[in-house]
């Protein structure tokens, strides 16, 4: 018997949009047919999506949800809830270090996987998974990349700059060794010498306002380090995956690689898209510190370089960056008078990535719908492993989002669901709005409101197609 059966609505894949309704079985998806409506009258239950567009569930592949604390045992769960408002029904974490951290003992990428699963174990309202980070802190992370492949983690970063960052020569060895095993590296593209030294210099001139963290974190930083990544990939004849991409001069390295037949990937994020470096001269401090993004926000130029990039194919897909931080505490340093290099890098959207790609890309002409699903679902899955989402298939997991194209709304940090306190896209008018989401057939998010529960989402182990 049919579970669950969506009538009525445009069907979008990254191919074609059509009228169509799709069938639910056993959390999979059971068909797609222009008219199913004989199975009605048996099915568990039936939605009208009359007037929606029915989409694949989005993928985000790059967050840095924070686990639950004694403190704060709810945030992971929390920032679950609003990836499943936003229409994000699988989402992938990094285990990132803080810089507050320290070196200390040798660090084990077998037990930082161990740990992380036992602490998000049954925490999540929709499907989850990791990328592990490695770092210059670990024992011997190269010994370790093939475990954890195997282990259902075929990705996993490595930063270029921070007091954690792996060596280069390091980089170079990780990114051989995670591709001769099918897995591949993602690596934070900024060169340490440029940043580092630039950042002394600001320091020492006494430059410590907010403001000068886009400043010393320049394109040319981030196109000369993405450059180096591309050449390493080459020379290792493995996968890259470039994350964060925020500038017109990296993206040409990586269309240049691509034409050279390296096996590279990138990715933006939603505030490069929306947002450009004039944030940076807000007149109050704290509204500044709450864009301290790594790499920073760019100009108009670099948006629009982008906008063209993803129309085109030379990026790949768009993900969050999703950091929790909130102006009341992670932000607030500045207020206290910190220097900008001790203020949080990140800041939230885990709940804002179909909106704003839907409402700046799609509703103003600069995407195609299909160009989107295949950006924020069915190309996310495919690079990371995860064969059984991001595309509504017959086989594949009833992951479904409906979406209302014809809402419009104003985007507002009290309407929204995550840990932080702000959004950076407040007051930002967009149209469309996510109606209901379904994760494996299971209703999360049913007419705007939530009735998923804790627990249902699944830790999704994963196996990149070599």
């Amino acid at each position: 018997m049919t579970d669950l059966l969506i009538r009525g609505g445009t069907v979008v894949t990254s191919a074609a949009s059509h009228r169509a309704d799709v069938a639910v079985r056993d959390g999979a998806i059971e068909a797609i047919e222009p008219d199913l409506g004989a199975a009605a009258a048996s099915a568990g239950e039936v939605v009208d999506a009359s007037g929606l567009l029915v989409l694949p569930g989005v993928v985000d592949v790059h967050t840095h949800t924070r686990v639950g604390t004694d403190a704060e045992p709810d945030r992971f769960f929390q920032d679950s809830v609003a990836a499943a408002f936003g229409g994000t029904t699988t989402f992938l974490v990094f285990n990132t270090p803080g810089n507050e951290e320290k070196a200390g003992a040798p660090r084990s990428l077998i037990a930082d996987l161990a740990a992380w699963r036992a602490r998000t174990e049954s925490d999540a309202a929709v499907d989850y998974g990791l990328s592990l980070v490695v770092t210059g802190w670990h024992a011997d992370p190269l010994a370790e990349l093939p475990a954890i492949v195997d282990a259902g983690v075929p990705t996993a970063k490595a930063f270029m700059v921070y007091p954690f960052r792996l060596e280069e020569r390091r980089l170079y060895a990780a990114m051989a060794a995670m591709g001769a095993r099918g897995g591949m590296l993602q690596v934070h593209c900024e060169d340490p010498v440029l940043v580092d030294t630039a950042v002394a210099a600001a320091l020492q001139r006494g430059d410590t306002a907010a403001r000068y963290h886009a400043t010393t974190r320049t394109t040319e930083a981030e196109a000369v380090a993405t450059h180096r990544a591309m050449a390493f990939a080459e020379a290792a004849e493995a996968p890259v995956h470039v994350v964060h991409l925020s500038a017109s001069a990296a993206l040409e390295q990586v269309r240049h690689a691509k034409a050279s037949g390296v096996r590279a990937h990138a990715e933006t994020c939603p505030h490069y898209l929306a947002l450009d470096a004039r944030r940076y001269e807000a007149p109050d401090e704290l509204d500044v510190a709450t864009a301290i993004i790594s790499p920073p926000l760019r100009s108009p130029a670099d948006s629009d370089a982008l906008w063209a990039g993803l129309a085109d194919g030379s990026l790949d897909l768009v993900a969050t960056d999703h950091v929790p931080d909130r102006r009341a505490v992670e932000k607030a340093g500045v207020l206290d008078g910190l220097p900008f290099d001790r203020i949080s890098n990140g800041a939230p959207g885990i709940e804002t990535l179909l909106a704003v790609v839907y409402g700046l890309g799609v509703a103003r002409g600069r995407l195609t719908l299909e160009r989107m699903v295949d950006l924020l679902s069915t190309t996310p899955a495919r690079l990371f492993g995860l064969s059984r989402k991001g595309a509504l298939e017959v086989g594949r997991d009833a992951d479904i989002v409906l979406f209302d194209p014809a809402a419009r709304r104003t985007i507002r940090a009290s309407d929204l669901h995550h840990t932080s306190d702000y959004t950076p896209y407040e007051g930002l008018e967009v149209d469309g709005a996510v109606r209901s989401v379904f994760v494996r057939g299971r209703a999360v998010v049913r007419d705007g409101a939530f009735v998923g529960r804790r627990g249902d989402g699944r830790f999704v182990e994963r196996a990149i197609a070599r």
